[in-house]
């Protein structure tokens, strides 16, 4: 029991003004305590211009006139027990602002919220669940993810299975079902799309209201710790989309919040986000940066989060992004770099590292700004991991285009190898590219509909042996052929129809193909273990490359053809002689290819080829990848090969 929780710590309220304080949560917002022997909860709450604050519930009538609370000295955090009140609660704040004007708020830092259209927040304690994840703790601990595989799930939980429209699934039955789903096809990770309380369905979390508040549609705030923790018991990591470049607008939620610009600039040009219809952070008040760093460990601290994929970076780095010239700005130094954005980023990353030195700080950003993933104490922003847009782009651009003109456009499925190791990056193939008229991957496949699915198979085979870690968003593992429709629940039916049922059996088996090859994974960011054999072949649209690993001196060689011409006695140069055993076939009848034969086993021989001592001689599909590795390796021939750091 606290002593004297309606005045709250000194300490605590100089650290948050002056943006130290990084568990604020504990401090502000509701929290059921006892005070002079009484029960009851202690509300705190940042509004530093207001004329008069109160809180107002079910408890009092929503009447601001019943419990007025009171500003701790010149902080600017307002607070005041309640007694005989605790969870369940209903309530805000009744703001007095700057202008005289009355307005009800939503708590910044309430825990739970009313489930939409209602706006109300609710007293929740949040540690009452006995995690039961102890063991994937210290695994995590003892196995950092950059010689791990990482293969990412990425889901909106709405709309993964539904009923009916709004019907959504529980967080304690998406516990069972898609946990178990997620074993099955062997991901190593689900990342969910936001989960801060969020006013419109079709917003996917992104237009967030409530930093703090476990979305109500999918049930309460325990059903979400249950959720990740039968994840965790079942080996999969979690990851959460976080939204700290911009806030909802809506008027219940932080815009204006005590009649001034609070948690945005006062610089309209700096605050208002015109693309997404949000207003950006002012990241140089300190207040607000307490308030998203707290954030981010709330969400490790009280719901296991084993990570954060920090979405639109680009946006918050660059105060030109997406502006029309008359909204433009410059920092002092007359550049369009958000200096306090980037100054936050670091101490975002430096204390989320601090306090959780195993867990994923991932950058989604479309920029070129360099050294994304070098730690800040070597100049860097500080996360581990980047989305890799440019591969993305560059690889589906390439994609799209008809086999019969791709060799024009051969360079865009090479080049990301100049910088594949420029940062540590993931190779996403997210919900981004399916939504607003983008089409399906599957949809994207030029070609007859069986050429469509060859195309994508293909696609996931050249994804998947590529370096960098991998993310797909839910429903491209079985051909999802219309785009993303986040008001219905995925087209499960299509696993009815033949080609859709091979695609989702050729995933699994892709994906644990992937978690079976360390040469796949183990270094991701090590130039010297990945090797070209051919990149040269534009005129027959083939690549060849070999890969190693540290924890095996076995090669394995990939060999893709984009074209929709068979080569049936391809030759191409190998890494070692001896006998080359297939692992993968993206042609076999079982996957819904044509299933032309091609030989389990081959021996490598003369002529040497490519810059290689042998070469084998194959059997190329058209529209195919195939994985080949060496059956034994001669021990005189490992000096040939490069060996990673």
């Amino acid at each position: 029991m606290q002593a004297a929780p309606y005045t709250l710590s000194p300490e605590d309220l100089y650290l948050f003004n002056t943006g130290q304080l990084f568990r604020a949560y504990r401090t502000l917002g509701a929290h059921a305590t006892e005070w002079s022997d009484k029960n009851g909860v202690r509300f705190a709450v940042w509004a530093p211009n207001a004329l008069a604050v109160s809180v107002v519930g079910d408890f009092n009538n929503w009447d601001g006139k019943e419990h007025r609370m009171e500003m701790a000295g010149t902080t600017g955090v307002w607070v005041l027990f309640v007694p005989q009140i605790g969870e369940g609660e209903r309530y805000k704040y009744e703001v007095i602002d700057a202008h005289g004007r009355r307005k009800l708020k939503s708590d910044p830092f309430a825990f739970r919220s009313e489930l939409r259209p209602n706006t109300a927040s609710i007293v929740a304690d949040l540690d009452l669940y006995e995690w039961q994840d102890q063991a994937w703790m210290e695994q995590k601990r003892r196995n950092p993810p950059y010689q791990r595989p990482m293969l990412i799930y990425e889901v909106h939980l709405g709309s993964w299975k539904m009923d009916a429209p709004e019907q959504f699934r529980t967080y304690v039955e998406l516990a069972e079902e898609l946990v178990d789903y997620v074993a099955d096809m062997g991901y190593t990770h689900i990342e969910l799309l936001p989960l801060g309380e969020h006013p419109l369905d079709r917003s996917w979390g992104y237009q967030t209201t409530g930093f703090y508040s476990a979305t109500s549609r999918y049930g309460p705030p325990e059903g979400l710790q249950k959720l990740v923790d039968r994840c965790h018991r079942e080996g999969i990591g979690v990851l959460l989309d976080w939204v700290p470049g911009h806030f909802c607008r809506d008027d219940h939620g932080l815009r204006l919040f005590d009649g001034t610009a609070l948690y945005e600039p006062s610089d309209d040009r700096l605050a208002d986000k015109q693309l997404w219809g949000t207003l950006a952070f002012d990241f140089g008040k300190p207040e607000v940066v307490s308030f998203l760093i707290s954030n981010a460990l709330f969400w490790m601290d009280v719901y296991h989060i084993d990570g954060l994929r920090v979405d639109a970076v680009a946006s918050m780095i660059d105060l030109h992004f997406d502006k029309p010239e008359d909204r433009k700005t410059n920092n002092r130094y007359g550049t369009s770099e958000h200096l306090e954005a980037l100054d936050f980023i670091r101490t975002l990353n430096e204390i989320v590292f601090r306090h959780y030195p195993d867990n994923l700080m991932i950058a989604e950003d479309s920029s070129a700004y360099p050294a994304v993933t070098m730690p800040v104490y070597l100049g860097g922003l500080g996360f581990n991991y980047k989305w890799n847009m440019g591969w993305m782009n560059d690889v589906l651009k390439y994609m799209e285009t008809d086999p019969d003109h791709r060799s024009s456009r051969h360079s865009l499925m090479t080049f990301s190898l100049w910088y594949a190791y420029s940062e540590n990056y993931v190779l996403p193939l997210s919900h981004d590219e399916v939504v607003h008229g983008k089409r399906s991957l599957l949809h994207k496949m030029p070609g007859s509909y069986p050429e469509k699915f060859a195309n994508l198979r293909l696609l996931y085979g050249y994804w998947m042996s590529h370096p960098g870690k991998k993310l797909l968003f839910m429903g491209s593992e079985f051909g999802q052929f219309d785009e993303w429709k986040d008001f219905t629940g995925l087209d499960w039916m299509l696993l009815t129809y033949p080609l859709h049922d091979s695609m989702h059996r050729f995933v699994r088996r892709l994906n644990r193909l992937y978690a079976e090859l360390p040469q796949l994974w183990e270094c991701d960011h090590h130039a010297d273990a990945f090797t070209w054999i051919d990149v040269n072949n534009a005129q027959q649209s083939v690549l060849s490359f070999y890969r190693l690993a540290r924890s095996t001196d076995t090669p394995v060689v990939i060999i893709c053809n984009f074209s929709r011409h068979a080569y049936p006695a391809y030759r191409f140069g190998v890494p070692l002689p001896g006998r080359y055993r297939l692992l993968l076939n993206t042609d076999e009848a079982d996957y819904g290819g044509n299933g032309l034969p091609v030989p389990e086993v081959t021996e490598a021989d003369e002529p040497p080829m490519h810059g290689k001592p042998c070469s084998i001689e194959i059997p190329l599909p058209a529209l195919t990848c195939q994985i080949w590795i060496p059956e034994e390796v001669p021990a005189q021939s490992l000096s040939s090969l490069a060996t990673p750091i």
